[in-house]
């Protein structure tokens, strides 16, 4: 039985077989539900993440299903670019679906410049894909990507295949719902300290009006950071917020 904290291995690009889930997923069927379904059309490949925010541009944070091999998903995240490729970039500019023979998931021109992408995708053909931007019932956003076709579908089964994919899409919504706070509490010491930060104090300064060290206000506010998967203090202010921790 395929769990959702289940990460099966692939070593080649369209065997059909590895469908990644992320640990939002609360089934496990979904994500190979909406794979075949992209494999009823002719696509080898699907990628669903939830669209980047500022807070949180992050490729494994915003990743749900995706049918690449492992080597090249983890290779994808490790290079930052989800949230300034040219598949983000299309999906905000357009409400249409989108098929294209270029790869979508490079940075866009001057990112892809500074931090190229490309060389991790060269061993892999992914072929024609066609992205859908959607949204929920609660109005999470999404880019849904299904890839490997070598010929282009016509406008019928794009809207066909948008119709599949919104009626899944809404009968699994609350497997997809981001969690609502950290996977692990925050103190009360490491929320105070997030309070301070957000209103501009520095460690010197919550050191003094937490009458503690700066060296244990820094320890505090680090420890928030890995518990909010934050890699700076603005983030994990940002996502404290948003949790309704401050």
């Amino acid at each position: 039985m395929f769990r959702p904290t289940d990460v099966t291995r692939s070593h080649s690009f369209g065997d059909g077989d590895a469908v990644f889930q992320s640990e939002a997923l609360s089934t496990g069927t979904w994500g190979r539900e909406l794979f075949a379904l992209g494999r009823q059309h002719g696509f080898r490949h699907c990628m669903l993440a939830r669209f980047p925010k500022a807070d949180s541009p992050e490729f494994s944070a915003n990743l749900i299903v995706c049918t690449w091999p492992d080597e090249l998903r983890l290779a994808y995240e490790a290079a930052e670019v989800y949230a300034r490729s040219q598949l983000v970039a299309r999906i905000k500019n357009s409400l249409l679906p989108i098929y294209t023979e270029d790869n979508l998931f490079l940075g866009t021109a001057g990112s892809e410049a500074r931090q190229p992408v490309a060389p991790h995708f060269q061993p892999f053909d992914l072929g024609g894909s066609l992205a859908y931007g959607l949204y929920d019932r609660n109005q999470t956003q999404y880019v849904l990507v299904f890839s490997g076709r070598e010929t282009a579908p016509d406008r019928k089964e794009i809207a066909e295949l948008l119709l599949s994919v919104m009626e899944l899409l809404d009968a699994g919504v609350e497997a997809l719902v981001p969690r609502l706070g950290p996977k692990e509490k925050l103190s009360a010491r490491e929320v105070e300290c997030l309070r301070w930060s957000a209103a501009g104090k520095s460690s010197d300064e919550i050191a003094i009006i937490l009458d503690i060290s700066s060296h244990t206000v820094v320890s505090y506010l680090k420890s928030a950071m890995r518990k909010l998967e934050a890699v700076n203090r603005m983030q994990a202010v940002a996502r404290a917020c948003r949790y309704r921790l401050l």
